[in-house]
């Protein structure tokens, strides 16, 4: 019965209450010693703090540059347009509502990878030039949005 159901024994785990008497075990200084920085409000280190030696990470040597601005665009082949009906128009809203893209990242690319059989209106980001060529011999449009 649905008024009988309750969890399985030590399913549940009951929080460890801290500074409640001597007799708790976890009284007095709460499990954290006496004195050092540990047992301290706020005390500890920072993460990849390595006690004053140099850490790993600046140790390292490091190349290259990392564009902050960078896009990465949500890709999609010529091949994957042809589910679609002909005359249809191909928004990135009806690409994830027809699961052909799982998000949208900083646009969407159409690449062209495979042949399109089909006369389709295309609104994307970004096209590449051989992508937008097979769309227009189709007999179809490209619009950059």
């Amino acid at each position: 019965m649905l008024n009988e159901l309750k969890p399985v024994e030590g399913a549940r785990k009951n929080r460890k209450r801290l500074g409640r008497g001597p007799g708790s075990g976890t009284g007095k200084t709460s499990g954290k010693g006496n004195k050092g920085q540990l047992a301290r409000a706020g005390g500890g280190t920072r993460p990849g703090f390595e006690g004053g030696q140099l850490p790993f990470f600046q140790r390292l040597p490091k190349r290259g540059f990392k564009n902050v601005n960078r896009k990465e665009y949500a890709v999609i082949n010529l091949k994957d347009l042809n589910q679609f009906n002909d005359g249809e128009i191909i928004t990135p809203e009806t690409l994830i509502a027809r699961n052909v893209l799982k998000k949208l990242n900083s646009g969407v690319k159409v690449l062209g990878n495979g042949t399109l059989e089909k006369k389709l209106t295309v609104k994307a980001h970004v096209f590449s030039k051989a992508a937008e060529q097979a769309i227009v011999q189709a007999g179809g449009t490209v619009e950059v949005i």
